[in-house]
């Protein structure tokens, strides 16, 4: 099939202009996003065998040919052309490599950022061919598209296709080539799915061999990360337009050296450390550098730099680690220093510079992100986050709502008692609730909102749009309950019918079974005749033997009322209406009524006017 065939010119004449004179650049950060189950962990896991599975023919810079750090990997340029080099006629990456972001949660592309944008310089977003575009798909694309992000598409499990032939380390060129008319077509009829389904996110996909502009189109690669067939294409469009794109980025790597801090880890014969990822310079033992905290800016200083022995990743290294003085973007890295309390995750660690004033910039910057620079509101919900890039993601597309939801105070860390009070003294009812993105909560602040008395929703998740989700599902369900609340609270008109043969007792109270014609009847609410005449209270309503607080119309209910006798002032086969006080007759007529309540109402106003001209005016 020759649509899918791929030359060996391909790059040459569609991506050439990345292969050009050799210049001092970094490796670029790619980030890997995409729905649960649908591959990312297994692309992950086929970059980290690459090392492994070639050690003997990889001349890289440390054993293995492979660096794992941080949840990053670092797969070097040596390996990357010995693996592209038959796609590439020979040619080779300017790059040093590529650095694989890689961090727990389904949040981590807003977590790795920079002040003013993303870390990543280019993402790969892995969708199941089978199943195409899912909830976190789309996450996903709308996060890339915020943080306008270059992205290719991962088409993974190509080989769950009917009919297909997979063989390992096969480029998807040849193995498209190689399927029979069935799976062929099959293929074609999943590939025109997810055309449509980027099509509606305001994308233009199509085969990475078919493009001649990258700047319109999304590109697609066909990849089997189970049986390693399509890797190379996939690792060589992503450096490759990387580096085409994005030679500026990859470029700036002199001056002041900057690093996004992951997470604050408290590590055995470590004390606390920070887990960065290098973005711009590089840093050294001993440099002072500068980061954000609740407090404000804090100025310390290196004590060691670490990254972990061997092939181990970071997250299970234990106590298997390798000091080293100095380390250059782009790259993952451990850092041991004094005085890290109250780091804020996802900001941004500075080294300081000599010179006063690019050392007081530095300063005035970190201050600048302690205070967290999040549009605050008079009225609104608390939401909190484990990283200023979380926060900053669900406060954006908080705000991006149909109508926009205000928010009244915003923080990193876990959920607090103060963000409890803060929710509980809302003033909107609607607003009494905490939005907590990939954080704890703290064990006493958890037994409080875990009361059956707690006023306050806590709606928390590691993925931002269950959180609008149930946001908004609450929502909805809080505001049926206020209006049954504010209904409680306002007598609305009724007009009842003592049924023939239902005298069930004659006074004290009086009981009888009534038809509630129109409008509803309630507890304690007071009856009048046609005429104006008062009858007495509702003491009670039953059905059968269940109580009731309120029967609507075409209820037949039993009803004690109180201060009535059958015989004198009522008695079978009369109309009673609800007497309504004029305040809430006022209120009625603001509100939404139903035709019955509305002529019981008008009804009630003529009889009480024929008294008062101005009564519910």
């Amino acid at each position: 099939m020759s649509n899918f065939q791929l030359e060996n010119q391909f790059f040459n004449w569609k991506m050439g202009g990345f292969l050009m004179a050799e210049m001092s650049r970094r490796q670029p950060i790619v980030a890997v996003l995409g729905h649960v189950d649908h591959g990312k962990t297994s692309v992950l896991d086929y970059i980290r065998s690459l090392g492994q599975n070639r050690q003997a023919s990889v001349m890289a810079r440390e054993a293995g040919g492979i660096t794992q750090h941080i949840g990053a990997t670092e797969v070097p340029a040596t390996l990357l052309n010995e693996l592209c080099s038959p796609l590439m006629g020979g040619k080779e990456f300017l790059s040093p490599g590529l650095l694989f972001i890689d961090t727990p949660g389904h949040h981590s592309f807003s977590t790795l950022r920079t002040r003013g944008g993303s870390l990543a310089d280019i993402a790969i977003l892995v969708v199941d061919m089978m199943e195409g575009c899912q909830p976190q798909t789309l996450e996903s694309i709308r996060i890339l598209k915020q943080a306008k992000t270059p992205f290719v598409v991962c088409a993974n499990k190509v080989d769950r296709i009917h009919g297909w032939k997979s063989i390992s380390g096969r480029s998807a060129a040849a193995s498209m080539k190689d399927q029979d008319a069935h799976s062929q077509g099959l293929f074609e009829q999943k590939f025109w799915d997810l055309v449509g389904q980027f099509g509606e996110q305001g994308f233009n996909l199509d085969m990475y061999n078919r493009i001649s502009d990258f700047t319109q189109n999304i590109a697609l690669v066909p990849c089997s990360a189970k049986e390693g067939e399509g890797m190379q294409d996939l690792l060589a469009i992503t450096i490759g337009l990387a580096e085409k794109f994005l030679d500026e980025q990859l470029s700036d790597v002199v001056g002041a050296s900057e690093g996004t801090v992951l997470e604050m880890k408290e590590e055995r014969g470590l004390g606390k450390t920070l887990d960065v990822i290098l973005y711009r310079g590089e840093i050294s033992k001993g440099d002072e550098i500068v980061i954000a905290t609740e407090n404000g800016p804090q100025v310390t200083r290196v004590r060691g730099l670490f990254r972990p022995r061997g092939m181990a990743e970071m997250r299970d290294a234990g106590d298997r680690w390798d000091a080293i003085e100095t380390v250059q973007a782009a790259s993952g890295l451990k850092l041991a220093a004094p005085d890290l309390d109250g780091v804020l995750a996802g900001t941004t660690l500075r080294v300081l510079s000599n010179i006063e004033e690019e050392r007081n910039e530095a300063i005035d910057a970190s201050r600048e992100e302690s205070e967290i620079s999040i549009e605050l509101d008079e009225e609104g919900v608390i939401i909190k986050a484990d990283t200023l890039g979380g926060l900053e993601a669900l406060a954006f597309e908080l705000r991006n709502q149909e109508p926009p939801i205000p928010i009244r105070s915003a923080g990193i860390g876990p959920v607090n008692k103060r963000d409890l009070r803060g929710a509980e003294n809302a003033s909107d009812p609607l607003h009494k609730v905490i939005l907590a993105f990939s954080t704890t909560v703290q064990g006493e602040t958890a037994d409080e909102l875990a009361k059956e008395d707690c006023n306050v929703e806590f709606i928390g998740s590691d993925v931002i749009y269950h959180i609008l989700e149930r946001f908004e599902t609450w929502t909805e369900e809080r505001k049926i309950e206020l209006e049954e609340e504010k209904r409680e609270k306002i007598v609305y008109p009724g007009k009842i019918k003592i049924l023939a043969d239902h005298i069930f007792r004659r006074s004290g109270p009086a009981v009888v079974g009534v038809r509630i014609l129109g409008g509803r009847l309630h507890i304690g609410q007071r009856l009048l005749t046609i005429d104006g005449n008062k009858v007495g209270q509702v003491k009670s309503i039953r059905i059968g033997d269940a109580s009731h607080k309120e029967a609507k119309q075409g209820d037949e209910v039993a009803v004690a009322i109180e201060g009535a006798t059958v015989g004198r002032g009522i008695d079978e086969e009369d109309i009673l209406l609800v007497d309504v006080p004029a305040s809430h007759a006022r209120r009625l007529r603001k509100l939404e009524l139903t035709a019955a309540e509305q002529e019981v109402l008008d009804e009630l106003t003529a009889l009480h006017r024929a008294e008062d001209h101005f009564w519910g005016r």
